[in-house]
């Protein structure tokens, strides 16, 4: 069982790579879409992230921990001291490793000798590595928690791939570099995803704590980046339509694949 839910856990990282991969590779016919459209796209991201994180991360957590015979209060308190130790790990991370955002511009330790066009694809593999983090636990929950979690990710992996490559060729890059920088930002996700498995099943009563840390990740994540970056260009009201329908599209498929 142990090596099946991580094998799992891998499969599952494989597929959100492979959803970012084929979301970047639409870059080499596609045109650059209008800002409002790239800010519903984020959005929406924005949605499934912040849908996974309640019902998929830390609703089961509170659940492990109670089954571990923790208390209500007990319960809480080891999922959200963790969630906090998630969101406090990917902003070290955020703060060490030089990145630039689209509009944000840069962060991180001093860039000089690292190309600029690196510093993107950094940036979009520290957004990348909570989602890894979250299919990794989420099949050392269970298989259906795994499975509702990588299709979430997955399906907002694909225009979140797009919006990075037409991006990367809007500031100049060149389309072919610009597609290889976006199907490689893929790649943290099926190594967190085997990380976080292979940690959580081995000690399973690791599994409320790794739920939590998975979901502050991903809460960082949402707050720190996705939804100032979809506000930024002035189309707040697309990028909050957008955030909603993500946010229901993955409560349902967390509903349905978990009955």
């Amino acid at each position: 069982m142990v090596h099946q839910a991580v094998d799992s856990a891998f499969l599952g990282g494989l597929v959100a790579a492979a959803a970012t991969a084929l979301g970047a590779l639409a870059g080499v016919v596609g045109r650059d879409l209008p800002a409002r459209a790239k800010d519903a796209m984020l959005g929406f991201g924005g949605g499934v992230m912040l849908a996974a994180v309640s019902f998929s991360l830390v609703i089961p957590g509170i659940a492990a921990a109670r089954a571990a015979q923790a208390g209500p209060w007990m319960a809480g308190l080891t999922v959200g001291g963790a969630l906090v130790a998630g969101a406090a790990f990917v902003m070290w991370l955020n703060a060490i490793v030089p990145h630039e955002h689209f509009v944000k511009g840069v962060e991180g330790m001093s860039p000089e000798r690292v190309r600029r066009a690196w510093l993107f694809v950094f940036a979009i593999c520290l957004h990348n590595l909570p989602e890894g983090f979250a299919i990794g636990v989420g099949y050392a929950g269970g298989e259906s928690g795994g499975q509702a979690l990588t299709t979430g990710i997955a399906i907002q992996d694909i225009p979140e791939g797009l919006v990075v490559t037409l991006s990367l060729i809007a500031a100049g890059y060149r389309r072919r570099h610009a597609v290889l920088a976006g199907v490689g930002s893929g790649i943290p996700e099926p190594l967190g995803a085997l990380a976080a498995a292979g940690l959580v099943t081995s000690l399973p009563y690791l599994l409320p704590v790794g739920l939590g840390f998975a979901a502050g990740a991903m809460l960082f994540v949402i707050s720190h980046e996705l939804i100032p970056e979809s506000h930024r260009s002035g189309h707040e009201s697309f990028a909050t339509t957008g955030l909603i329908i993500g946010f229901v599209t993955m409560m349902l498929l967390d509903t349905a694949l978990a009955g």
